[in-house]
């Protein structure tokens, strides 16, 4: 046995707590970016809605947006939290900082090569992403997407940031950083919206979206460099802590890799299906991303540090690995089914509340609302997932999801495509509803991946995962909710689309947590006890 304390010991006293405090921070710094892209979106839909400038914005931020998520964010947190949380936790702070150096010098060359090289790559870019494109929309697309690229390379660094201050348990700071570059946007659309042709007001938004990357990186550097015991540019690869971040970095970048080609294969799907379909998938994307990010990601992003700060024997950490994964899942649940539920009863109700002004009609808000309701069929399973990788990644194994990932996205890729393009057909229905069928193959296929992430978990570490009858409660409840929902709506006929949303979300939640507390569901006070802790504050 390892004189190092155990997991169980190490997390004393409270883990659960400190864990849900996290979680509790996580998700107050993605709820607050999160309304503020929603925010954004909702501009963008007034002043473009569903025209070709907006597919042309949508499309040309997806390509640099690649850049982004393989470099960003999740690779990161894979690869760099394990190996500095570890440091950490054993007390090596000086070296914990050599690696910190060592990985924003390679991330910063590496990531300025790609941004020269997509930016020069931009035309063969477009003719892959969107091959339905053509004339002035094409040519926007290509304008649009060389501005954007230097802007993706400034979120990337951003993302390192995000690495340091989360093993270091700051993340309310780099999870709201993001709402500066929306705002710059939001900004920009104000500023000029309703005065400039809607193809440079694409251009002004494209521009607008670089500087609020800068300003999202610089929010955070000063919080940064006050958490390193140094900070130095360093070209180290022979470090054996900075060679395991990057043997870990590479299986997981294959991995996003893999992700991304998939959101392409969909652009591609969603560009041959007509004007506004991808525009339309996007706003839908952007009401999805909700709960992924709320309840999902704050869960895996709060866990992935403590778990990776384990020690003591193997039977030690396994356990104290399922304890956090369980109690994890269960949190995710317990908040993802009713929004999966919600989006199913009640999406035209979320769409029109978020988008329905100027160019963007009552007829959109029910089209997003089909893509959503495709979307809720692999919500939870996608949320679950995440903190399934979670866990191999603090067990510092990245090719298991890596190899569940690739089976996702061919699965998704060719269930997307009979989806999306031959069903219609054989329903005889308008080929743009497709877009639904893109969205519905992908939750099938993310099910199939998180039964595979779990059932090799289990023989890992033991049994995880949730009851049946846990399960089988929220969805229950979640139904409950969403019968008084409609019956409000009924009553209360045609209103306004924010006024609408109010009156049936609300009561869609009171009976939500009120069925939930009934079947003595204990999630309900917990939520409930950090809702009020933080409305105290």
């Amino acid at each position: 046995m390892s004189e190092q304390p155990s997991p169980a010991s190490a997390g004393a006293p409270g883990p659960r707590e400190r864990s849900e405090r996290a979680a509790t921070l996580v998700a107050t710094g993605i709820l607050m970016s999160r309304l503020a892209g929603l925010v954004r979106q909702h501009f963008l839909a007034r002043y473009l809605g569903l025209s070709d400038s907006a597919d042309a914005f949508n499309a040309a931020f997806r390509i640099p947006n690649f850049l982004q998520n393989l470099f960003g964010e999740g690779v990161l947190s894979a690869s760099f939290i394990p190996v500095y949380a570890r440091l950490r936790a054993n007390g090596e702070d000086e070296e914990a900082a050599n690696v910190a150096n060592a990985v924003f010098s390679l991330l910063a060359v590496a990531t300025s090569l790609l941004v020269v090289a997509g930016i020069a790559a931009t035309p063969l870019l477009i003719a892959l992403i969107a091959p339905g494109f053509t004339g002035a929309k094409r040519e926007l697309t290509i304008t649009l997407v060389g501005i954007l690229f230097p802007g993706a390379g400034l979120l990337v660094l951003s993302a390192w940031c995000l690495g340091v201050l989360n093993s270091h348990r700051k993340f309310l700071i780099s999870y709201s950083a993001p709402i500066v570059w929306n705002v710059a946007i939001i900004a920009a659309l104000i500023w000029r919206g309703g005065q400039v042709p809607e193809f440079d007001l694409a251009v002004v938004a494209a521009w607008a979206s670089v500087v609020g990357s800068a300003a999202q990186l610089l929010v955070q550097v000063p919080a940064v460099l006050s958490l390193l015991h140094h900070f130095d540019i360093t070209w180290d690869t022979v470090s054996a802590n900075v060679r395991t971040v990057v043997a870990n970095f590479l299986p997981v970048f294959v991995g996003r890799g893999v992700v991304q080609i998939s959101g392409y294969i969909d652009a591609v799907i969603a560009s041959l299906l007509g004007t506004g379909a991808l525009a339309a998938l996007t706003n839908a994307q952007a009401l999805y991303m909700l709960p992924v990010s709320l309840f999902g990601m704050s869960v895996s992003a709060a866990e992935l540090p403590a778990m990776s700060s384990a020690v003591g024997s193997t039977a030690d950490v396994a356990e104290y690995l399922r304890s956090r994964l369980d109690g994890g899942l269960r949190r995710i649940a317990f908040l993802v089914i009713p929004s999966a539920m919600a989006f199913l009863a009640l999406g035209d109700i979320l769409a029109g509340a978020l988008f329905k002004s100027g160019r963007f009609t009552q007829a959109d808000s029910v089209y997003v609302w089909s893509i959503l309701a495709g979307s809720a069929v692999g919500l939870l399973a996608s949320t679950l997932g995440r903190l399934y990788a979670s866990t191999y990644y603090a067990l510092r194994d990245a090719r298991t999801p890596l190899r569940y990932a690739i089976v996702r996205v061919v699965l998704t890729s060719g269930l997307g495509y009979l989806f999306a393009i031959p069903l219609p057909k054989l329903l005889g229905i308008d080929a743009h509803w497709g877009v639904a069928g893109l969205t519905a193959s992908a939750g099938i296929a993310g099910w199939v991946e998180f039964v595979l992430l779990r059932r090799t978990l289990n023989a890992r570490i033991g049994r995880t995962g949730l009851p049946a009858s846990f399960v089988a409660q929220l969805w229950l409840s979640a139904a409950a909710a969403a019968a008084a929902a409609w019956g409000v709506k009924e009553l209360v006929g045609a209103r306004p689309a924010i006024l609408l949303a109010i009156v049936t979300i609300v009561p869609y939640g009171a009976v939500y947590f009120g069925v939930t507390a009934a079947l003595g569901i204990p999630e309900v006070r917990t939520v409930i006890a950090r809702f009020t802790s933080a409305a105290r504050r």
